[in-house]
């Protein structure tokens, strides 16, 4: 699964941060967007699977609210 920049990208979090890969997003208000392009292989294992993990490092620090979504819409 790969970061993808997409229409409405107006931040670059970890940008000239090399031990972190860039993370292209879209902050609206209090939620930041990124969107991620899965492989082929990603895409059949989703397909028979049904399932998506999602890790976050938190630093020990309470979890922030996530939303996955297949549409944008739902996130804004």
């Amino acid at each position: 699964m790969k970061n993808v920049k997409f229409e409405g990208c107006n931040v670059v979090y970890g940008k000239g941060q090399p031990e972190y890969a860039p993370l292209h997003a879209q902050k609206a208000g209090n939620v930041s967007i990124t969107c991620y392009k899965l492989s082929f292989k990603e895409r059949l294992k989703v397909l028979f699977t049904g399932v998506i993990w999602l890790g976050q490092m938190n630093f020990d620090k309470p979890l922030q609210p996530q939303l996955p979504s297949v549409n944008k819409n739902d996130l804004i």
